[in-house]
């Protein structure tokens, strides 16, 4: 097989990296969101207001996200996983794929000969994708970089071999049993047109973020004239000292000197309408409904509570859109653990099974939604009544599923 080589895939990353960095920006909520420079007084430009409605989209779907284990497991993929720290490892591989669209699991052999896991972020590998079978056939991933962010240990993969180029020991070559390289992707919502997937904090989650943080931070200076009303005078001498345009309009005495020069009345002094903050209020609000509508979440999920506190069934169908989208990402993310777990039964075995060979191995997740009691006693008509249609069609395995609740047998 032809590859492109290290050094096209390290031009790859290069340019990608940078876009998911952003991402991970917004997720911290470090993110440097520029100031219009209009309404904002010069010594309060550099003020920092921050929002977490990023994380807040990521993590709604994240924490739903649980695997549990594989059914049909013939190769026992599930004790390679639980080796491995799979709470961790899961979680942490899904919570770098809804950021950068994509995570990488890297796979390698312990002293013994037994796979070992990692999870490599998605700035930090990338790959030729096979559209067919989704794994890669060629990777590239930094294993380690210094404190400045410059490569010190990297690592390339083809179906043949893993290579890690270290800079103070130089190259070593390590066979590869498994009939695909030994780095596998964990994509969310793939397509034809983005192969290695989409992140959930899209462009419009950072433009409506962006926007939102602008009107607290605008909030936050109104506050000031809110709290301590501005007031004015007239009529004073033109020798009076005048302050510059953006001292006299955050000053507490805005004054106005006499057109005539000369002190022909006595000065006159006022106060201006007090600021409302209510038109902030209203434009924070409006961003906040766009991004509900963006990401499938709810307003109450961002803070503005808009009813009384909801039963099990009216949470869910308000959630139906992030039901939907987590049902989505089940779908894909089993697949990546699939093909990973599939590599590392290949490493452990140390031979070159076929892909076919863990096709009737399916992933199984925990309920996107928890059941509570009064759903349980619906479940549980509902599952009498199609068992008295047709017996033993639910069984105790189904209920788990539909549930999340274990048998004790």
């Amino acid at each position: 097989m032809a590859y492109r080589g290290i050094g096209y895939l390290r031009n790859k990353l290069s340019i990608k990296r940078g876009r998911v960095k952003t991402r991970y920006m917004y997720y911290a909520m470090k993110h440097n969101v520029p100031d219009f420079g209009i309404s904002t007084p010069p010594k309060l430009r550099n003020m920092m207001s921050t929002l977490g409605w990023c994380g807040k989209a990521v993590d709604s779907i994240a924490d739903r996200l649980v695997f549990r284990e594989f059914a049909d497991d013939t190769f026992d993929i599930n004790g390679i996983y639980q080796a491995n720290n799979s709470d961790v490892l899961f979680d942490s591989a899904i919570l770098g794929a809804l950021i950068a669209s994509c995570s990488f699991i890297y796979i390698s052999a312990d002293e013994e000969g037994f796979p070992r896991l990692q999870v490599i972020n998605g700035d930090d590998a990338t790959g030729i994708l096979d559209p067919v079978t989704n794994m890669l056939t060629e990777g590239y991933a930094v294993l380690k970089r210094d404190d400045s962010g410059i490569p010190q240990i990297e690592a390339y993969f083809t179906a043949e071999s893993t290579i890690i180029y270290d800079k103070q020991s130089g190259a070593e070559v390590y066979d590869n049993p498994a009939p695909y390289p030994l780095l596998v992707p964990i994509i969310y919502r793939s397509d034809a047109d983005r192969p290695f997937g989409r992140s959930r904090i899209s462009r419009a989650c950072m433009s409506i973020l962006a926007s939102a943080s602008r009107t607290v931070k605008r909030s936050e200076i109104s506050a000031e004239f809110f709290s301590f009303p501005q007031k004015w005078v007239t009529g004073l001498s033109p020798d009076t000292e005048i302050l510059d345009k953006w001292s006299a309009a955050m000053s507490a005495m805005f004054a106005i000197t006499s057109s005539s020069g000369r002190n022909e009345s006595e000065p006159k002094f006022g106060q201006f309408t007090q600021q409302s903050m209510q038109p902030h209020n209203d434009q924070l609000k409006m961003f906040a409904s766009l991004f509900a509508g963006e990401t499938g979440l709810t307003m109450d999920d961002l803070g503005f509570v808009t009813d009384n506190p909801s039963s099990q069934e009216a949470i869910k169908a308000s959630h139906e859109t992030l039901r939907l989208y987590a049902k989505k990402a089940q779908r894909n993310f089993g697949t990546g653990f699939l093909n990973a777990g599939y590599l590392a039964a290949c490493v452990r075995d140390n031979f070159a099974y076929k892909r076919r060979a863990v096709y009737k191995t399916t992933p199984k997740w925990e309920p996107v939604f928890e059941p509570d009691a009064a759903m349980l006693s619906s479940i549980g008509d509902g599952a009498i009544k199609i068992n008295q249609a047709v017996p033993d069609y639910l069984d105790a395995e189904v209920l788990r599923d539909i549930t999340g609740i274990a048998s004790n047998k």
